[in-house]
């Protein structure tokens, strides 16, 4: 989507954090934009701020894992705003510390916000973007989707299903002859924002700035890129995966922090004890993201 001039943007998660980064920089280009989010309280302030900004704006509430909350969405976007061009599905969770010392629920909550949820949104608002003379739908996975994750691996898991169900969505439009709708999956590592407070950037790399991500996925959707990594070390993850032995692979990544990366996690709860753990439903509320 070469010009997104008009183009009507949907971000979960919008309210704050990456999120409403990212509104911020797709309104700069001249869309209009649609954000969603479980915190109702943070919807009106961020309107706000991408109105001064000089765009369009609309705010409404969405549970991203209850279907109907979604039909919901999908309506007052319809009645209110006009249909979308670009789905951004950025909501998220994320939870820290050992897996058999992380309640259960926590692991079903990771799931069903990052997987179900996204599955959810795609599946109410692709026959939309079909319907649009060009698209675009952007999943926000991480570069924990690459690798395994020590210490979040429910996380990381969530986010390797979120890059194979983008992978299959692109194939299969392809395949249908619905080329105009493209599709991008975006895998950084740490982000600023609080939601992965206490973790440790690998060694070499730094926590990353969510304005300069924003642009960067921006940038990735003008550009009909198939996937966004961030920063250098997450662009070689793959390839160092498939061309190293297991053995070795460990050792590099144990030797660049990339395995104890998680282990001090806190979260915006400001304690790795598990009855601290809890993020709200929002990526973006949460600490965001991602990654």
């Amino acid at each position: 989507m070469t010009d997104l001039q008009d183009k009507r943007v949907l971000i979960t998660g919008g309210a704050q954090g990456i999120g409403l980064e990212m509104a911020l920089k797709f309104a700069g280009r001249g869309a209009e934009i649609v954000i969603a989010d479980l915190n109702e309280a943070k919807l009106g302030e961020a309107t706000a701020k991408i109105e001064a900004a000089g765009a369009a704006a609309w705010g409404f509430p969405v549970d991203v894992t209850d279907p109907a909350s979604i039909a919901a969405l999908r309506a007052k976007i319809a009645a209110e705003a006009g249909p979308i061009d670009v789905l951004v599905n950025n909501a998220g969770v994320v939870f820290g510390g050992p897996f058999i010392e992380t309640p259960l629920e926590r692991h079903f909550k990771t799931y069903e916000v990052n997987v179900l949820g996204v599955v959810a949104m795609t599946h109410a608002f692709l026959s939309d973007l079909i319907d649009r003379p060009e698209s675009h739908i952007v999943h926000i996975s991480s570069a924990s989707g690459l690798v395994g994750l020590p210490f979040g691996s429910t996380y990381a898991s969530s986010k390797w299903a979120v890059i194979g169900f983008s992978e299959s969505i692109r194939a299969e439009l392809r395949l249908l002859g619905h080329k105009h709708v493209h599709s991008t999956v975006v895998c950084p590592s740490y982000i600023g924002t609080g939601m992965f407070e206490g973790a440790e950037a690998p060694k070499a790399t730094s926590i990353l700035d969510p304005t300069h991500l924003a642009e960067k996925v921006v940038r990735g959707v003008e550009r009909n890129r198939v996937q966004v990594l961030e920063p250098w070390m997450v662009k070689i993850t793959p390839l160092l995966r498939e061309l190293l032995p297991t053995a070795i692979y460990d050792k590099v990544a144990h030797l660049f922090g990339a395995d104890t990366s998680m282990a001090q996690w806190t979260g915006h709860g400001g304690s790795a004890k598990p009855e601290a753990q809890a993020q709200p439903e929002s990526r973006d509320q949460a600490d965001a993201e991602r990654q």
